[in-house]
């Protein structure tokens, strides 16, 4: 059974690819490398034993992506990565966000909006909750006004499918709203590549610890909070990868109770800033340097999921501890700055 993976090279989606192989699945790369690599096929073929088949597409090309469809008309399922994916630099170029995260989805609805029967899986955040009224978060919370441009896209993007899927006969979709993926795969042949400077606080953990950065910037410590730290729900991106494969194999049996559906994907527990921060000193036994400054505009006090409706419909729950995912980050971490 063949399925696409958009933005497949990414740390997310490389992690799906790895379990999809894992499973049986055939599975079909497109990504435009603008923020990944070729390398990184080397790395999946090294953990699943196979190497996926890879299309360098710019699934801005319309044309490209009706292309594809045309050569590849047996694919069964999309699961769909592919986005721009910093909050910052969304605010400082919106239109390139909104062109990158939205025209692309529409492009791709439109192919399989045209067959028969297709199965679509939306790499959705939990940033379209924003400063939720009250924790845990449920699939029901409302969700705000957006933070930023990245977080309008998600918003968007998740209207937008929902909307293709109330006049589609025969497209079934489910959105993934994430927390904070994080770690790398066990084997660390492949993890989190952020080009340039980190913009989640793990990859920036390991980046000070090894020396590539010079000190790490605690924004804030008079949160309502237990240390005063902002609090996120981090998720270990193995388990994210599996809930992946989990929500595509629900809709190619057809055990989703609508055409379009929505999941929490958290491990259930927030950890401070601080408590992040220790959890690396724990399992690298080095001290972090680090300093408390102020609070970062648009930073919100805590998020971290109610992850009942996805242990329970989607039966599928996160396995790994915060120390056991920071262990394979930092293993991640010291092999690629052996090898550079």
């Amino acid at each position: 059974m063949k399925i696409l993976v958009t933005g497949g090279l990414g740390f997310i989606g490389s992690h799906t690819v790895v379990e999809l192989q894992n499973e049986g699945f055939e599975v079909v790369i497109i990504d435009d490398c603008s923020n990944s690599s070729e390398e990184v096929l080397k790395g999946i073929t090294a953990i699943s034993g196979k190497t996926p088949i890879f299309e360098k597409i710019d699934l801005k090309e319309k044309e490209s992506v009706s292309d594809f469809f045309k050569r590849h008309d047996d694919i069964q399922g999309v699961i769909h990565f592919a986005a721009s994916k910093a909050v910052g630099e969304s605010v400082e170029k919106p239109l390139l966000y909104y062109e990158n995260n939205i025209a692309t989805l529409v492009y791709l609805l439109k192919e399989l909006s045209n067959k028969d029967n297709s199965n679509f899986i939306f790499s959705s955040s939990c940033t379209v909750y924003g400063q939720a009224d009250k924790m845990p978060i449920t699939e029901d919370a409302p969700v705000k006004p957006a933070e930023s441009p990245y977080g309008n896209t998600k918003q968007i993007g998740e209207e937008i499918i929902r909307e293709t899927c109330k006049v589609t006969d025969g497209l079934n979709a489910i959105a993934l709203r994430y927390f904070n993926p994080m770690g790398a795969h066990p084997s660390a042949e492949i993890g989190e590549l952020p080009i340039g400077v980190p913009q989640n606080l793990v990859p920036f953990i390991t980046q000070t610890g090894v020396g590539l950065r010079q000190e790490l910037s605690v924004f804030g410590d008079d949160y309502p909070t237990s240390d005063g730290t902002c609090v996120r729900d981090y998720i270990y991106v193995v388990d994210l990868a599996k809930a992946h494969v989990q929500a595509l194999q629900r809709l190619l049996e057809r055990k989703n109770s609508e055409n379009y559906e929505v999941f929490n994907l958290g491990t259930g527990k927030g950890s401070s800033v601080l408590e992040v921060i220790h959890s690396f000193e724990n399992v690298s036994g080095e001290k972090l340097n680090y300093k408390i400054v102020d609070r970062r505009a648009g930073d919100i006090t805590e998020a971290y999921a109610d992850t009942t409706k996805a242990n329970e419909v989607l039966g599928w729950k996160a396995q790994y501890s915060l120390d056991e995912a920071m262990k394979s980050a930092w293993d991640w971490e010291q092999k690629i700055r052996s090898q550079s």
